[in-house]
């Protein structure tokens, strides 16, 4: 977080000054992982093994008011975000909503009774991925292998595919790598942050991005637009997502992966991940 106000500037009086106290602690803003509001129920902040339950609690009314904020009083106008479970915030923070879903033809059209509020606080850990880059560049062709990071939820694949993603496209000078045009399909916002049409992480100069849209379509629409030289995507897996990849491959683009598991085992358990690795269309795989 860049700085306090970037996520206080969202809530009402009261919760601001319970937050703010909070924030003035040691090394909570640095740890922070997530704000967690319930109607009727106290507010939580999030640490990865820990959490502070604050004895303040949020009504309905106040739910609504952080919401109309995070809208700029709009929320019509963030419909499509409020369908989709999260709105991007500035800073790259995204917001979880949840309440009660209003289905048609199968579609979620609407979010009604709003009900609770997760502000997951973005964080950018520039350098991450320096350990793993010197096995994902090929050095003789100027390009990468095409690799699959690999680890549990939570333990920052995400995070160090961005930092890859980043280095490759503005290009590694201590390994004489120069930079490569990258398409990146953020299919749930998680990787560039976009807000407002503008990336809140840092992706690198020659990176296009794409969001909200599936990973299949969304590597067809790079291929066809943008001529990526590495497509990147989090957390693939489905039959559609690897049909994709595999024209990707074919075109001569190279890509970068990540999904969740443990062991090679466990990922191979996964009929679509397995037919990559045995086919060695999956030339590295990183566990971390």
């Amino acid at each position: 977080m860049k700085n306090k106000e970037e996520i206080l500037r969202y809530f009402p009086n009261m919760i601001y000054c319970l937050l703010k106290k909070e924030f003035d602690k040691e090394d909570v803003i640095k740890k922070l992982e997530e704000i967690r509001l319930h109607s009727n129920r106290p507010i939580i902040l999030k640490f990865r093994n820990s959490d502070i339950v604050i004895n303040y609690i949020v009504n309905q009314c106040e739910i609504l008011q952080i919401l109309e904020k995070i809208c700029n009083n709009s929320i019509y106008a963030y419909k499509n975000q409020i369908c989709n479970g999260f709105i991007t915030v500035k800073g790259g923070h995204r917001v979880g909503i949840t309440g009660t879903a209003v289905v048609e033809n199968n579609n979620v059209i609407n979010i009604k009774n709003i009900n609770s509020l997760n502000f997951r606080i973005a964080r950018e850990i520039k350098g991450c991925s320096n350990k793993i880059l010197s096995e994902i560049i090929d050095k003789k062709n100027n390009t990468i292998y095409n690799t699959l990071i690999v680890s549990p939820p939570g333990k920052g694949k995400t995070t160090i595919l961005r930092d890859t993603i980043r280095r490759i496209s503005d290009g590694i000078e201590e390994l004489d790598f120069k930079g490569k045009m990258c398409g990146v399909v953020d299919e749930r916002g998680e990787i560039a942050a976009i807000y407002q049409g503008i990336p809140q992480n840092d992706i690198g100069i020659r990176t296009d991005v794409i969001e909200n849209i599936s990973k299949s379509k969304g590597i067809k629409m790079l291929l066809r637009s943008m001529a990526p030289e590495i497509i990147a995507c989090d957390e693939i897996g489905s039959k559609e997502d690897i049909e994709a990849i595999e024209d990707a491959f074919l075109s001569g683009v190279k890509g970068i992966f990540t999904m969740h598991g443990r062991t090679l085992e466990e990922i191979k358990n996964n009929p679509e991940i397995d037919y990559l690795i045995e086919t060695k269309k999956l030339e590295k795989i990183i566990f971390i």
